[in-house]
């Protein structure tokens, strides 16, 4: 989940490799954790059993108080753009965002604070929580809630939590993208997964996107520093004379096309999904750099 400086040229060669496959939601780190079949089920029930316990509550508590103070931290820099909508809301709510980096689920968090709502909870792959140290902690209390393919989760534990949480006021992050792709400029088309949810649960669901754009401040290798402009392009409500199939295909391909405009509004160019290298927010390669990556494009094709 965590790209570090020394695995981001492998991570931009899986995403070219991708792009040429039309494989919009593959994996495409390299270091995340990896679970047999039944370290997936015993954790997931390791997080069902623990939930309302006593010492859950108390991580949960300071895992937020970290969470919050390191959005606001992060976000420094980060601009705004329409809030108003997300201040109106008087209910719990889905929201969707393009998926580039763990820090955008910070970016996200920090438009939540801002608006003055409640907490900010955020669909994870249940593998995250099998992360160690900090980041581990965080994953684990930070009002995570993981995904499973077990279908059994999902029914009695995943959907039951997430209502729970909408009519508590809450909101929740689920990325339709579901796989991140680091710093990757470009919104993929989006799975139905959160626009099925928010159908069914008939709460609205909150269309953001992360605009990013390259600082002068100088990074290990090949890359520089980067900062945010989140803009929240729609609150979208469900429609009670349309069942929840056609809702939720409905607001997912509503979904693309706004973050397709914002991408094109952002960026001032079509969108398409030819590779370059502006793709990748924060890297400017060296020639030499260039003519390696050209070279190695030629041998594997």
């Amino acid at each position: 989940m965590i790209i570090l400086d020394d695995v981001r040229e492998k991570v931009i060669e899986n995403i070219k490799q991708a792009i040429q496959d039309e494989d919009w939601y593959a994996k495409v780190e390299v270091n995340d954790p990896v679970l047999t079949g039944d370290e997936r089920d015993a954790l997931l029930k390791k997080v069902m059993k623990r939930r309302h316990t006593p010492k859950y509550l108390f991580n949960r508590r300071m895992a937020r108080y970290m969470a919050n103070m390191a959005s606001r931290m992060v976000n420094i820099s980060t601009h705004i753009e329409g809030i108003a909508k997300v201040e109106a809301l008087r209910g719990g709510a889905i929201i969707t965002s393009n998926h580039f980096s763990p820090v955008e689920n910070a970016i996200v968090r920090y438009m939540i604070l801002k608006a003055g709502k409640k907490h900010l909870n955020i669909v994870s792959q249940e593998t995250n929580l099998a992360m160690e140290g900090v980041l581990g902690y965080l994953m684990n209390y930070a009002d995570i809630i993981p995904i499973s393919n077990n279908r059994n989760y999902m029914t009695k534990f995943f959907e039951p939590q997430l209502k729970e949480m909408v009519n508590n006021k809450e909101f929740v992050l689920i990325y339709p993208e579901q796989e991140m792709w680091f710093n990757y400029r470009k919104p993929r088309p989006p799975k139905r997964g959160p626009f099925y949810y928010a159908s069914k649960l008939n709460v609205p669901v909150i269309n953001c996107f992360v605009e990013m754009e390259n600082t002068k401040k100088k990074l290990d290798g090949d890359f520089v520093d980067v900062k945010y402009r989140i803009s929240v392009l729609d609150v979208m409500h469900p429609d009670p004379n349309k069942t929840v199939r056609e809702n939720s295909i409905y607001m997912r391909d509503r979904d693309y096309d706004l973050k397709k405009d914002a991408y094109e509004k952002a960026y001032g160019k079509k969108l398409t999904y030819d590779f370059e290298i502006s793709d990748i927010a924060g890297w400017k390669p060296t020639y030499e750099s260039v003519m390696e990556n050209n070279i190695a494009d030629e041998k594997n094709k």
